[in-house]
């Protein structure tokens, strides 16, 4: 179990004013994941490396519909 606080979170440029995300946040085991609609509900934390394969998988367009 970690106890890393994240910091800076962000979402994407491309979700413009939409509230329907997801945010990222850095946290020194990779990265930390949260609903923009529900932020109080928490978040889950992805290694550094599940980060990276994910990030590939949708630039790789893995995940296009």
């Amino acid at each position: 179990m970690t106890t890393s606080i994240p910091d800076g979170w962000h979402k994407s440029s491309k979700s413009g004013q939409q509230t329907n995300c997801v945010e990222v946040g850095h946290v020194a085991e990779g990265a930390a994941v949260r609903d923009t609609k529900h932020r109080a509900a928490g978040h889950f934390i992805a290694t550094g490396d599940q980060w990276s394969a994910f990030v590939l998988a949708i630039k790789t367009g893995r995940y296009e519909r």
